[in-house]
């Protein structure tokens, strides 16, 4: 009876050889801590961290500025496949593999695209030639219209001046190759972009092929009890890219389609080429159909002002119609983004990156707004 209260404290200092074990190890690391700052405080040691820190980052800079046309390629490949990948699971959604779907889609694809190339290239090829060389003809047709006349009357003797100095700009080929920086660097320009697009199409290949992996791998970087709601917003955003990109490329169809048959109809000249034009400028968010009204408009009044005003006007109706019946039909699978955002976000995108930069503004944006109402605001209204 007498010896149990005697065995409690001998138990009770039973854990004291861990501690007191553990106790050289941090003084231990208490010292090298002390070491560590005792030589920081060296203007040799500092100058010594502060260069090898520079370096580094200059290495990282210069690595990132050498693959920055890699990594360009990279995201437009990742935007194609996010793109196409809509139409592979509609038809997956038709008992069609995924594999025999994507053979169908590039399929389909290159079909369509030999075809644009066969009929519109030579025909894009002439009325480039054709404008060249009826370039004096233009500007002599408009110097003998009343725009002219009127132009004259207010401005004075300095339009014709202008006129003639573009003339004699436009005419001479050196000026045009001057501007490309010479025609082996017109040359170059043209092979660089050619095999870039090669391989922009074999990496979005792959990427297709393999986005339903990727984007399980993805999720699977997360903890698991953050996975549901990871593969939800992954789900949400990849939707939403494809759909806005898919969207992008039709409404600038519908442009290029619109402007031939105006051209056509109106009489007005090079109808394949400004149909090629339009389908590249729309491809610009925002401002893309406002810039090629601008520039047809203008390349119209040089051929006949009366063409280019209903011109002008007909293309003005069919922007409304775009705005508000067909881009809220085709772009019902995006997230919405208020206006002041899509015009913050492509004028950064556009000045960081370029074209690529303004067509991945406005999903990246939607992609941040998506983050921001499913995670960061519950978890603000949770907080008492």
């Amino acid at each position: 009876m007498t010896d149990t209260p005697a065995a409690a404290p001998e138990s009770a200092a039973a854990p004291e050889p861990a501690t007191a074990a553990s106790e050289p190890a941090a003084a231990g690391a208490r010292t090298q801590s002390r070491v560590f700052w005792a030589n920081l405080e060296s203007p040799f040691s500092v100058g010594f961290f502060l260069t090898i820190g520079g370096l580094v980052a200059f290495a990282l800079g210069i690595a990132f500025s050498n693959l920055s046309t890699i990594i360009i390629y990279v995201a437009f490949a990742l935007f194609a496949a996010l793109g196409l990948d809509p139409v592979v699971r509609f038809l997956e959604r038709r008992k069609v593999k995924r594999a025999w779907g994507i053979v169908i889609v590039y399929t389909a694809f290159a079909l369509v695209l030999v075809a644009i190339l066969w009929l519109i290239i030579p025909a894009v090829v002439s009325q480039i030639a054709q404008f060249i060389n009826g370039i004096p003809t233009m500007i002599s047709d408009f110097q003998h219209s009343d725009t002219y006349a009127w132009a004259q009357s207010t401005f004075g003797a300095q339009i014709g001046t202008i006129l003639s100095q573009v003339q004699s700009f436009l005419t001479n080929p050196s000026n045009i190759a001057a501007i490309g920086g010479g025609v082996l660097a017109v040359g170059t320009t043209i092979a660089t972009t050619i095999s870039g697009i090669i391989i922009v199409l074999v990496l979005s290949l792959y990427f297709l092929a393999s986005l339903p992996t990727i984007k399980r791998s993805f999720v699977r970087l997360v903890p698991a009890r953050n996975r549901p709601t990871v593969g939800t917003m992954t789900e949400q955003i990849t939707d939403s890219v494809g759909g806005y990109l898919m969207g992008m490329v039709i409404l600038a169809f519908c442009n290029s389609v619109v402007a031939f048959f105006l051209h056509l109809f109106l009489g007005l000249p090079f109808p394949a080429l400004m149909a090629v034009l339009a389908f590249a400028i729309t491809l610009i968010p925002l401002i893309g159909s406002v810039l090629y009204w601008i520039i047809a408009s203008s390349i119209a009044l040089f051929t006949n002002p009366v063409a280019a005003l209903i011109f002008a006007i007909i293309y003005l109706i069919y922007m409304q119609v775009e705005a508000y019946v067909l881009t809220p039909r085709v772009m019902n699978r995006t997230i919405s983004v208020p206006g002041s955002l899509v015009i913050i976000g492509a004028l950064v995108g556009g000045t960081l990156l370029g074209l690529l930069g303004a067509l991945v503004a406005i999903p990246i944006t939607a992609s941040i707004l998506l983050i921001i109402k499913q995670i960061l605001i519950p978890r603000q209204d949770a907080k008492l």
